[in-house]
């Protein structure tokens, strides 16, 4: 997995302070904007400047408005995935969303990590780290999903879940940290 944002590499301490970074934020912030502000019969499954500003959408996948992400560069949908509204994506390394795969409302997706140390963190010091989900993966409403992580294919995780580890294939995850269940 490469990271399309400039001079971030996956898992190594960067500023996020940066002005290249925040015109890349400022051009998401205009897209989803543009995408919740839209017509729902003329916005479609994505709205057009959405869609030219994600890494990759899939045939018959759907956005609902509204919806949030921190770059949309790094963000990979595939084939017939369904984000429920007010789902947020903050997309500093690579988001892989696999096919067919469904988030309800208010999904949250992280992968920035910022720094523990108080002063660094003031700095704009963050990492970081990608979040993988497979195929066929069901994410409840309000579930959160923490960098770093990779959920497998056909996992389930129940709504309200904070996701810090690893779902297996298949498995099934609940609670506050996720377990599983």
């Amino acid at each position: 997995m490469t990271n399309a944002l400039p001079g971030v590499e996956d898992g190594a301490w960067y500023s996020c302070l940066t002005d290249e970074l925040e015109a890349l934020r400022a051009k998401a912030r205009r897209a989803v904007h543009e995408h919740s502000s839209m017509d729902p019969g003329q916005r479609g499954a994505c709205g057009p400047r959405l869609r030219g500003l994600l890494g990759a959408l899939g045939d018959n996948a759907m956005i609902e408005a509204p919806f949030h992400c921190a770059y949309g560069v790094n963000i990979h949908i595939g084939d017939g995935v369904y984000l429920n509204a007010f789902c947020t994506v903050l997309d500093t390394a690579r988001v892989e969303i696999g096919a067919r795969s469904l988030l309800g409302p208010g999904v949250h997706i992280y992968c920035a990590d910022h720094h523990h140390d108080a002063a660094k963190r003031a700095e704009g010091l963050e990492r970081a780290l990608p979040v993988t989900i497979g195929a066929d993966v069901w994410i409840g409403g309000r579930a959160v999903i923490l960098p770093g992580v990779t959920i497998g294919d056909g996992a389930l995780v129940a709504a309200g879940a904070v996701v810090s580890r690893d779902v297996p294939a298949n498995g099934k995850v609940a609670g506050v940290p996720a377990r599983p269940i």
